[in-house]
């Protein structure tokens, strides 16, 4: 089975965004290769908000072969013919996607009401954060409420000279 692993950035106060959705305060450190973080996936998540980031002027372009999912109700297929738009049975594509046989890992990209949903649906393995020395005061948290609590397990860490600390943890839920 390939993992959901909610891989992301967020600030020392649990922000993955600023008030106005802006991510200008995410510190970058030249230790941290990009083109290596995407090679354990093949597919990526994401909702509205975070896709419509992804396609502003200046962002980098999804690597060749990724496949991109985006979950909204408000796009319409016809005009975003590079990813796939799934406007209703989350939990059943992602469960899908997931029990494939062959793939890598799937990359939850965001954002906060997508994370929480399938966190809440027991389909994310896996929480990765960088978080960046840096405290916001406020905008999208890493975990929308309500939310359930569910624990983590510890699988790695780093800290950077930048003052960046990668978190990961398994997620472990309740009843296994």
């Amino acid at each position: 089975m390939r993992r959901i692993r909610y891989a992301v950035a967020t600030s020392l106060d649990g922000y993955i965004a600023g008030p106005k959705g802006e991510f200008d305060w995410i510190v970058k450190d030249p230790a941290i290769d990009f083109r290596t973080l995407f090679d354990p996936f093949d597919t990526a998540l994401l909702g509205r908000r975070t896709y419509q980031v992804t396609q502003s002027p200046g962002a980098p372009p999804w690597p060749p072969g990724m496949s991109v999912y985006v979950f909204s109700r408000t796009l319409r297929q016809r005009d975003h013919p590079k990813v796939t738009v799934v406007a209703d049975k989350l939990e059943e594509t992602v469960a899908a996607l997931r029990a494939k046989k062959s793939g890598k890992d799937i990359w939850l990209f965001g954002g906060g009401h997508l994370f929480r949903s399938l966190l809440d649906a027991r389909l994310v393995d896996a929480v990765e954060v960088n978080v960046s020395p840096v405290l916001l005061g406020g905008g999208i948290p890493l975990l929308l409420p309500p939310a359930q609590q569910v624990k983590l397990k510890l699988t790695g860490h780093r800290v950077y000279k930048t003052g960046i600390v990668r978190l990961e943890y398994a997620v472990e839920y309740a009843d296994g």
